[in-house]
């Protein structure tokens, strides 16, 4: 059966794609696997471009973050305390998100909204002439960055419902390849120029992929608009969120997201720490080592995630899960700085196969007009996890060197492992 990537009686006109799709084409593949089909794959990977803008930015911020520090003066647990800003603000935004996106029902403007305020706020740091500004510029982008996630998944989730697996997946994928493409262009950018010409020329493509969004989705959301009744009023929505915080399986999945999350952050704010001041690489080259990392879930993410629909979510958690605690403990080992290369290359093959499956899990378990909430609660739930991380790990670099951070990274994972272990088994 094809799906048109819409469950209602009255089918979304989708994206038309710039070609005829031929039998042998990647769409028609594509469609083989997953039965959803080309028109419906187009709107998928426009969701999935907008994600990889969020994630540019932030494969930015984490790529300039060392030359920051150096030319502010910025200790580790000081470069700490500003993501933990950062985190906060995502926290905060979170608490509102979900019902936002959940009561207005306006998911692309939303989602447009968010990534134009993401590359406006990456502007603001490349000509921050101060901590503050700089203070400023990572929280804008910590609470525009997670005000894109209800509104996304909420839409994916309803034009997708067979296929959560592969529209989380292709989602997810935009995220590792915008990680993966930024590093190496904001590298190469500081190799030439300064990090605040880096933060700026990188911001600018974003405001055009924010348009896109806004131009060609949102034609497709006001037209849902006068055939279906969108958002929910206000007594539905506490309803809701009364019967989503009794499901164990939910509270559950927002635990182990919420340790999952602290390794993921801890690494993406430490690595560049660690290959910049520990192994000396240039900047060009630890570009290349984070785009390793996310090159890895590019592979892995759409097929854990198109697997996942087929035999469920909980082994895929598990087994990634498991697998990314023993790499990690495996880098804390190595020496060999080709080894260590390609230890991270596999962390992000196994750690990011599990992103999408989780995604698709949590809206598997939300009810259809709370999906939005549902993402509110579990990112939330990270976002307070997350809190703890910089500062922490800061401390123990300060205190023990960067490698020790590792350690503690391991210890995260292996709570997530541990909760997943718990949960119910999927129906």
């Amino acid at each position: 059966m094809v799906i048109h990537g819409h469950p209602g009686p009255h089918p979304t006109p989708q994206p038309t794609p710039p070609q005829a799709v031929t039998a042998r084409s990647p769409l028609a593949a594509v469609e083989r696997l997953t039965g959803v089909d080309a028109p419906g794959q187009w709107t998928a990977y426009l969701v999935g471009l907008g994600h990889g803008g969020t994630h540019w930015i932030m494969g930015t911020i984490y790529i300039i973050l060392p030359f920051v520090g150096r030319e502010l003066g910025l200790s580790y647990a000081e470069i700490g305390a500003i993501f933990t800003a950062m985190n906060a603000s995502s926290f905060v935004v979170n608490l509102a998100g979900g019902p936002i996106v959940d009561i207005t029902g306006r998911r692309i403007v939303i989602l447009a909204l968010a990534l134009g305020f993401c590359a406006l706020a990456l502007l603001t740091i490349g000509t921050a002439p101060s901590v503050m500004g700089l203070l400023i510029g990572v929280m804008l982008i910590g609470g525009a960055n997670n005000i894109w996630h209800p509104a996304a998944f909420s839409f994916l989730a309803g034009r997708y419902p067979n296929n959560r697996g592969f529209a989380m997946s292709v989602h997810g994928l935009g995220a590792n390849t915008g990680e993966a493409l930024a590093p190496v262009c904001a590298g190469t950018l500081i190799t030439w120029l300064s990090w605040r010409d880096a933060a700026m020329i990188n911001a600018l493509p974003m405001f055009i992929v924010a348009a896109v969004i806004f131009i060609v989705l949102g034609r497709t959301e006001r037209k849902t608009e006068s055939k279906e009744k969108i958002g929910i009023d206000l007594a539905g929505y506490f309803q809701g969120m009364r019967a989503m915080v009794r499901q164990r399986a939910i509270l559950g999945l927002c635990l182990m997201g919420g340790f999952r999350s602290m390794t993921q952050n801890g690494l993406l704010i430490f690595l560049p720490l660690y290959l910049a001041d520990v192994i000396g690489f240039a900047p060009f080259v630890m570009g290349l080592v984070l785009a390793g990392m996310q090159v890895g879930g590019i592979i892995s993410g759409p097929i854990a995630g198109t697997w996942s629909d087929k035999i469920g979510r909980r082994p895929i958690v598990l087994a990634g899960l498991s697998a990314s605690t023993l790499v990690i403990v495996a880098l804390t080992l190595i020496r060999n700085e080709a080894m260590f290369v390609g230890g991270v290359a596999l962390l992000g093959f196994v750690l990011y196969a599990v992103r999408p499956v989780v995604h698709s899990w949590m809206m598997d378990l939300a009810p259809p007009d709370m999906s939005g909430s549902a993402t509110s609660l579990m990112f939330g739930t990270q976002g307070l996890f997350k809190l703890v991380i910089p500062v922490a790990g800061g401390f123990i670099a300060d205190t023990w060197g960067l490698s020790a951070v590792f350690y503690m990274l391991a210890v995260t994972m292996l709570m997530a492992n541990l909760v997943v272990a718990t949960l119910p088994k999927e129906h």
